[in-house]
């Protein structure tokens, strides 16, 4: 890994964000970046944290364990598959988690974190293409599932997360990441919230569109670090 490259590679990422933001009429300090360096190394994350980021997403537990040990102070978020044995470690070992798709994993990662560490920040899973083989849930359950999850103790509803279908145009995109905003709109208003919750939406190929719909996260890996190691 040439962590010179790594350094360019942020910021041109953050340049063309920053004009994303412009051209979509946004303050460029509600876009945040989520480097995803899932199967990536630990020398590469710490390149880019010594450039002043600090915000970095894994999906797999085990993997992101020896990275978190390395870069502790960072804000590690985990994005991937929850599995219910592994709720324990990831509400202890993690700031934010974007996956959660049921009152079942909710509820075990509120129970499982430690309140010493604050609360765990969690975001929602939509499925707003509406596969029947995507995790997530639909549209229409959101709202149900964010009333109960704001009720557990040690756990914060920060936001709600969406991945489009794979290689649909940027119509079907930027519609997915539209609907989004919207049930955001929506419940924020159903739950009496003074600020809308973030979204977190936008990867490599489409974070420019998600953006200009209102992303607050967006999600970015071999476009900062390369291509991956493990995990491909």
């Amino acid at each position: 890994m040439n962590v010179d490259l790594v350094k360019t590679n942020l910021e041109r990422v953050r340049e063309d964000m920053r004009k994303a933001c412009e051209e979509s009429g946004r303050d460029p300090k509600e876009v945040n970046l989520l480097a995803v360096s899932k199967g990536q190394n630990v020398v590469a994350i710490e390149s880019a944290y010594r450039e002043g980021h600090t915000h970095f997403g894994e999906n797999y537990l085990q993997e992101a364990k020896e990275k978190i040990e390395r870069v502790p102070l960072a804000n590690w978020h985990f994005i991937g598959a929850i599995q219910s044995n592994k709720t324990k470690e990831i509400a202890n070992n993690f700031n934010w988690v974007h996956s959660v798709d049921s009152e079942r994993l909710a509820k075990r990662l509120s129970e499982h974190r430690d309140p010493k560490k604050g609360k765990l920040n969690m975001l929602i899973q939509v499925n707003t293409s509406e596969e029947p083989q995507k995790r997530g849930v639909r549209p229409d359950e959101v709202y149900a599932l964010a009333k109960k999850i704001s009720l557990f103790s040690n756990i914060s509803l920060a936001g709600l997360m969406t991945i489009p279908a794979k290689n649909q145009d940027d119509n079907a995109a930027s519609s997915c990441f539209r609907n989004l905003r919207q049930i955001n709109e929506q419940i924020s208003h159903r739950l009496g919230l003074e600020k809308t919750l973030h979204l977190s939406m936008g990867m490599s190929n489409d974070y420019l569109l998600a953006i200009k719909e209102g992303s607050n996260w967006v999600r970015i890996g071999t476009m900062i670090f390369g291509p991956r190691e493990k995990h491909a």
